[in-house]
This record gives structure tokens, C-alpha cells and sequence, in this order.
């Protein structure tokens, strides 16, 4: 669905994406992970057709996005970062509004009841909370029926009732076979609805693994740490609870400050984007 070679865009001598392969395919969740000024939205903004590349190869259902036509607008989805107020416009109104630009829309108050604004269908969208227009933004994103949606940061502003609930609504669009294209910097809603992830750092492709196989066996390896002679000792080990026998006779009185831990998703994507923009 999506299948991207050697992608480079240029900002003022600076690479913002820098050689970017990805291949991303039917039905899949890929949340693309990184920091501010990674390249995320910027390789977005290329597949979405907004932004033009510099070089490389881009193929998103079997189209350049540069060379973009209406056929294949109708077939893509976007949620952008951030959108234009819709002034004085009912929820309901820009829903069935933009339903009308697809050949073969959603029911546009299906939509408004999956994304949660049942109750402020009749509220004007410049009246809504940030939450609420986030949710808005998202209706307007999948009542064409997209084959591919991209979603830059859909949840900003979702308090976490919320983000469950569109959680469960992407879940709902990758059964019905929609491919989608995520960014977020909500590491457990990557690790909730992706099936790949990739990091990128300084606008390259550091890694595209599940979330279970990301950074590897080694960063993955669990961390024993205890104090002993005032100071902080750790031990990286495939078998802490051996590490922790081991200490034992050494304190009879138990193991002072000891502590197990487990790298998370998060430990080990903060490790890889230190290493990856060093």
C-alpha cells in the first residue's frame, strides 16, 4: 500500500529526511515514532502529496503522490497535526458536507457516533473543546471509507477515556481492511494499536521492527541495581533472578535499595533516538 525508497527532502542545506526505505502493507497499523524535527511530519506530508521530495522513489496505492489526481485523493484519508478553524458550521453539517466529496462515503452519522460527538452534533465546530475538535478532524478524515489514512499526533488533546475510545475505532477500521499511517508521541498508544513501529531520528530510519522485537535482544536485556559501599552498582543479565541470588550472602539483611527492572518501550526508544542523533 505504501513503499517508499531512498526518500530526501532538504531544508537550507539540512537533511530532514535522509534516505527513508519503508514498506508498509494491507490493513497494517504503522505508528512511525521520533522526537521534534525527526522527519515525521515531514515524510507524511510527502505521502499525503502536500509536500514535494527532493529525491527518491514514493508509492502510496500504487501512485506517486506528486502526481496526484482525484481518484486518488478519494481513496486517501488525513488527519492533520492541526487544522483551520470551520467557523460557524454544525458537527453534523461538515460531516455530511464532506461526505459528499467520495464516491462511496460512510454514513455520516455513523461516523459522528463512532468518533463520540453523538451529543454535539448540532454544536458549531468553533464552539467545541480541543478534545472534541480533535475528534471532528478524525470524522472528516474517515467518512470517504479511505483505503489509507495517515494520522499526525489524531490524539493531542484526547483525555484518556478518549484516546481508549478512538483506540478502539482504529482497531474497528484496520477489520474493515483500512491501512493506516500514524505519528505519535504516545508511546503506549503505539504499543496498543501498531502492529510495526519505526523510529526515526535526525530524518533517518533507525529501526522499523513489532513493538516486541524493537532495539533488539540487548536493549531489551533486563537491569539488576542495588547500592552497596555508597554508591549505585547495575548488572545487565538474561537471568536476574541469578543475578540476585548471587547478592544475597553478601547482605543478610536483605539487598540494599535492589531493584528489577525490565526495559519498556519507552526506555528503549529514548535509547535508541540518544544514539541515533549522537
Amino acid at each position: 500500500m505504501i513503499r517508499v525508497r531512498g526518500l530526501v527532502k532538504t531544508y537550507g542545506g539540512r537533511r530532514a529526511v535522509d534516505g527513508v526505505d519503508l514498506d508498509i502493507s494491507a490493513g497494517e497499523i504503522f505508528a512511525l515514532l521520533g522526537p521534534n524535527g525527526a522527519g515525521k511530519t515531514t515524510t507524511v506530508e510527502i505521502l499525503e502529496g502536500f509536500r514535494d521530495r527532493d529525491s527518491g522513489e514514493v508509492s502510496v496505492l500504487g501512485h506517486d503522490p506528486a502526481q496526484r489526481d482525484q481518484a486518488w485523493r478519494s481513496r486517501v484519508g488525513i488527519v492533520l497535526q492541526s487544522t483551520g478553524e470551520a467557523g460557524e458550521l454544525t458537527v453534523a453539517e461538515l460531516v455530511h458536507h464532506f461526505a459528499g466529496f467520495y464516491p462511496a462515503p460512510r454514513d455520516a452519522d455513523e461516523v459522528i457516533e463512532a468518533v463520540g460527538l453523538s451529543e454535539h452534533r448540532g454544536r458549531r465546530a468553533g464552539a467545541l473543546s480541543g478534545g472534541q475538535r480533535r475528534r471532528l478532524d478524525v470524522a472528516l478524515g474517515i467518512v470517504g471509507r479511505p483505503e489509507v489514512l495517515f494520522l499526525d499526533e489524531p490524539t493531542t488533546g484526547f483525555d484518556p477515556q478518549a484516546r481508549h475510545a478512538f483506540w478502539n475505532l482504529l482497531t474497528s477500521l484496520r477489520a474493515d481492511g483500512t491501512t493506516m499511517l500514524l505519528t505519535t508521541h504516545y508511546l503506549d498508544e503505539a504499543e496498543h494499536l501498531a502492529d510495526r513501529v519505526g523510529v526515526i531520528a535526525g530524518g533517518r530510519l533507525l529501526e522499523v521492527n513489532t513493538v516486541d522485537q524493537l532495539g533488539g535482544a540487548e536493549r531489551r536485556t533486563p537491569v539488576v541495581r542495588w547500592r552497596e559501599d555508597g554508591h549505585v552498582h547495575e548488572a545487565r543479565t538474561t537471568d536476574p533472578t541469578a543475578a540476585v541470588l548471587a547478592l544475597a550472602p553478601r547482605f543478610p539483611a536483605g539487598v540494599p535499595d535492589l531493584e528489577v527492572r525490565r526495559p519498556r518501550l519507552e526506555d528503549i526508544y529514548l535509547d535508541m533516538i540518544a544514539e541515533g542523533q549522537s
